[in-house]
């Protein structure tokens, strides 16, 4: 399914009514060897610097725009950004948010969650047990259901964000990007489809996409390591998975140490502070799993920012 036509309509709506929350992020572009990478440039998609730290606000506010919401208002599980995102987008509309985080979840991103007015319960080892809590809640409830990754308006939003980049920049050669359930990859190929290389990135201990391809469909894969709070899916998205068969060739893994090397490098060499899961781009080139050519302009998606400062020392 093509996506391009929403994804226009989402971004009109988003600059008629709502400039003044989902931001246009800073698209900032150096030559390869600022990065210590041999290519012409590597573009720095900002999008930590969204409203609610990540990428997400835009598929949670596009998700309560196209809805009718309930007095019960909207409930969502979530690693923790979504539900940062969702919180803020119903604070802006003025309706109650629940959200439902697993216990491996930060207390940063718990923190900023009980500060954005929404009511936070936290169970389950993972995000697949959250969610299920939160599915059985919304039964009751009759909130708005909100999810993460896998619904056609979170994935509208969430490719406002590589048009975004076109109408800043142009077309890259090549766009690395962060995959957990796959909201992300799936807005962004949806866009570009084949007129840039989109190449999805995964940690080894987190591998939904790539272990599915193994597979040949969706599997459950076992999930933990350093991005688990935000990459936490334990199952590629059906939305992701058709998008990715038609748009994405490379599916890439990291380990935990090269993600963790490239978050810092992030934070010593060019002071962004981010969260791991948005440090796989950067740790992509660094390791030479993904090897640009000489002439190539690479964009790298830094996702999201919701980290404990502390853990960057």
């Amino acid at each position: 399914m093509s996506y391009r036509y929403q994804i226009e309509s989402c971004q009109r709506s988003f600059h008629e009514g709502y400039s003044h929350f989902i931001r246009q992020t800073p698209l900032w572009k150096l030559p390869g060897k600022a990065l210590g990478v041999d290519c012409a440039e590597v573009w720095l998609k900002l999008e930590q610097l969204q409203t609610g730290g990540s990428f997400k606000a835009r598929g949670m506010l596009n998700r309560l725009l196209s809805n009718p919401i309930p007095a019960s208002g909207v409930i969502v599980a979530s690693g923790g950004n979504a539900g940062i995102a969702a919180a803020a987008a119903a604070r802006e509309l003025g309706v109650r948010c629940e959200v439902f985080v697993p216990e491996v979840s930060s207390p940063a991103k718990r923190a900023k969650l009980a500060a954005l007015g929404a009511e936070v319960v936290v169970t389950g080892a993972a995000y697949s047990e959250a969610l299920q809590a939160c599915l059985a809640r919304q039964q009751q409830t009759g909130a708005l259901l909100t999810h993460a990754y896998d619904q056609p308006e979170v994935v509208v939003g969430a490719g406002t964000l590589a048009l975004e980049i076109e109408q800043q920049a142009g077309f890259p050669d090549a766009v690395l990007v962060s995959v957990g359930g796959g909201g992300l990859i799936t807005g962004i190929a949806s866009w570009f489809e084949q007129r840039a290389r989109v190449v999805a990135l995964e940690p080894e201990l987190a591998p939904t996409l790539f272990r599915a391809r193994e597979a040949g469909q969706p599997v459950d894969v076992a999930v933990s390591g350093i991005a688990a709070d935000s990459l936490g899916a334990k199952r590629i998205g059906d939305l992701a998975w058709a998008a990715t068969q038609a748009h994405v060739r490379d599916a890439l893994l990291l380990g935990d140490e090269t993600i963790r090397s490239a978050q810092l490098w992030l934070w010593k060499e060019l002071k962004l502070a981010v969260e791991p899961a948005a440090a796989l781009p950067l740790a992509a080139l660094h390791s030479g799993a993904y090897v640009p050519r000489p002439d190539e302009k690479v964009c790298l998606i830094i996702c999201g920012a919701n980290l404990d400062p502390a853990s960057l020392n």
